[in-house]
């Protein structure tokens, strides 16, 4: 009873929880993040998905002014904390209800923890900001170093869960094909053996 619910709902969810963190993610890079490239004429921390070096923090974090850094704390990271939870979600429903109908779950478990690893490293990197923000224009080399680390793990971890979103989509048509090909075959076997 309870599978039959969750395959019933998941899909629906799946693509609210999308809808939801399209809009944010959309939000984020035309406006708060724009707004912040734009005062500081240099991309944020959040786009950088190859991480940074203590110089290139120390270079953006003093462009960015004291407004700058403010509005980056009041705005950017308010949504940033909502967005890592909103993709995972999505990520890990689109795994899960495409996995329903495969047969190896493999796949399906690895994906759920690239997701949930993906947001961990996301909101590790937004506090590693908050606290390079907090401790002025200047943020020590370790910290730097913290936060570019968490920076490049939620790139590489969010590829590889798309990835693999991907990939599962792809096996899943290509069972279905099979499928509905076996079925028409064996359709037509047994209009033969009736006439």
């Amino acid at each position: 009873m309870t599978n039959k619910i969750r395959a019933r709902y998941l899909g629906p969810a799946t693509v609210g929880l999308g809808v939801m963190g399209a809009s944010i993610y959309l939000l984020m890079v035309n406006i708060t993040l724009a707004h912040l490239e734009a005062i500081s004429g240099l991309i944020p921390f959040d786009m950088r998905p190859l991480g940074y070096s203590h110089a290139e923090a120390l270079t953006l974090l003093g462009a960015l002014g004291a407004d700058g850094r403010a509005y980056y704390l009041s705005h950017q990271i308010p949504l940033d904390t909502v967005y890592p939870a909103l993709l995972a979600l999505t990520l890990m429903g689109a795994i899960c209800w495409i996995g329903q109908r495969l047969p190896n779950r493999t796949l399906v478990r690895a994906g759920v923890a690239l997701s949930l690893g993906a947001a961990a490293f996301d909101y590790a990197e937004n506090l590693a900001i908050c606290v390079m923000i907090w401790n002025g224009p200047t943020p020590s080399v370790p910290l730097v170093f913290a936060a570019s680390a968490a920076t490049i793990a939620k790139s590489v971890l969010t590829s590889l869960a798309v990835s693999l979103t991907l990939l599962l989509g792809a096996m899943w048509a290509r069972q279905s094909m099979a499928e509905r090909r076996v079925l028409r075959g064996g359709g037509r076997r047994v209009r033969r053996v009736i006439e």
